[in-house]
């Protein structure tokens, strides 16, 4: 089965959202998913120490329109969608919750962690997500459940 991991980019470094990814991968691979992240062939951003909430004009895998169609296009090719929203409480992850949307709309299982009192509790996150979760280890044993 295929997951897409969504989460909060803008404002972080490369080094702490690749440790993120590779943690989560590799407890998501263990249980069986293969996993679809949007750090795919990022690798010539490993310098950015805070990522811009726009794309990098000459990357040509990170302009704007790339990063757009690329993920949306991973979106499309999962069984389920994680936006994990706990480290999204000073900045509103505006691509995370582009893809929850797209993935409701396309009838993906959708599964968010967020906090009780977090920015993102917004009508259309609460109803876009099939499942939500206070914290972002409930909804990992969650998802390791689905795979039993």
């Amino acid at each position: 089965m295929k997951i897409y991991l969504g989460f909060r980019i803008s404002g972080s470094s490369y080094e702490a959202v690749t440790k993120y990814v590779s943690n989560v991968q590799e407890e998501l691979d263990s249980c069986g998913y293969t996993v679809m992240h949007p750090m795919t062939g990022k690798e010539s951003l490993r310098t950015e120490t805070q990522f811009n909430a726009h794309g990098y004009a000459g990357i040509p895998q990170a302009t704007n329109h790339a990063i757009f169609e690329r993920d949306i296009w991973m979106v499309r090719q999962c069984d389920v969608f994680y936006l994990n929203l706990m480290d999204a409480d000073e900045r509103v992850s505006i691509g995370g919750v582009m893809e929850l949307a797209v993935a409701a709309a396309l009838g993906k299982h959708t599964v968010v962690s967020m906090g009780a009192e977090k920015i993102h509790r917004h009508a259309f996150v609460l109803e876009a997500a099939d499942v939500i979760y206070e914290t972002h280890e409930e909804a990992m044993k969650y998802l390791e459940r689905l795979m039993l």
